[in-house]
């Protein structure tokens, strides 16, 4: 829970924080006080945030919690203050990806934060990004990788997906895809790119997205470094438990996207938030579904 020194905890009043860990784990995640006065400036305490070693790959552990940066359309100051926002609350662990156009604003966020001492280093953050399809071929997959770290102004990102199982004619990143620009995936010569980001640096870990069981067949038949990680979207009311015993099994991380639900693609409703199932749970344990969730 919350680390607050005896002799202050009469004192202050916590206005700030959004993380509930097991004694167990040990990252440390910023959480501000303030004098009940409300003139003095805040002082920082520092609670625990679950994280993930990850068994393939050369990146810290992950912190099991994460702020996803997707804006459609892109707003990037919005998701510049966003960000900062969150590194203010705790959040340690942001992902992005070419095809959000936010990689610029949480760049510039993270610079921010580190001048601002909110946190001490570009290290204490873990960065994901992605590869979009249109740069889904092995000749493409560095320049676009190193075209995403001059947006990040980073040397390296902690973790780098392939976006899709899907390969696109190069050209101008869009959504929604047309089926008229697919073209066959080179699964062994995108993924032999990708190891190289890895043994170069440029990415600590590297992994997939939206990537099934049968797509995960035909990726580990060519690898030498597996997946460090698989994000797909997962929640309660989508459990993905085929895909996470596979996953299991091979020792590749199942990260979830939208656990809270997000919109269905028809975008009018929320399958968790509006879950009478999960609105019974809460309500019985005085909880909200995002927590039940």
């Amino acid at each position: 829970m919350y680390n607050i020194p005896s002799s202050i905890e009469d004192e202050y009043v916590v206005v700030r924080t959004i993380f509930y860990s097991p004694a167990e784990t040990n990252t440390l995640v910023s959480c501000y006080l303030y004098r009940h006065s409300r003139t003095s400036q805040p002082i920082m305490v520092s609670v625990l945030v679950p994280e993930v070693a990850l068994r393939h790959g050369n990146a810290r552990p992950m912190p099991a919690v994460g702020m996803g940066t997707a804006v459609a359309p892109a707003m990037l100051e919005k998701a510049r203050e966003a960000v900062l926002a969150g590194i203010e609350v705790g959040y340690r662990h942001f992902d992005t990806a070419a095809l959000y156009g936010t990689e610029a604003a949480l760049g510039e966020a993270i610079a921010e934060a580190t001048r601002r001492g909110l946190v001490a280093s570009r290290e204490e953050v873990f960065v994901t990004s992605k590869l979009w399809s249109t740069q889904c071929h092995a000749d493409l997959v560095l320049p676009s990788l190193r075209e995403s770290l001059r947006n990040l102004q980073m040397e390296y990102v902690d973790l780098f997906l392939i976006h899709w199982p899907i390969s696109l004619k190069p050209g101008p990143m869009a959504f929604p895809l047309k089926r008229e620009d697919a073209v066959p995936f080179d699964f062994e010569g995108v993924w032999r790119s990708m190891e190289e980001a890895q043994r170069l640096g440029l990415a600590k870990a590297i992994g997939v997205s939206n990537f099934t069981t049968k797509h995960l067949d035909k990726l580990l038949a060519v690898a030498t470094i597996l997946p460090a990680v698989n994000q797909v979207e997962m929640s309660p009311v989508w459990q993905q438990r085929t895909l996470r015993r596979y996953c299991a099994e091979k020792g590749i991380h199942v990260s979830a996207y939208s656990p809270l639900g997000g919109q269905n693609w028809a975008g009018n409703d929320n399958g968790v938030l509006e879950s009478p199932v999960l609105a019974e749970i809460a309500n019985a344990r005085g909880k909200s579904i995002a927590q039940v969730s």
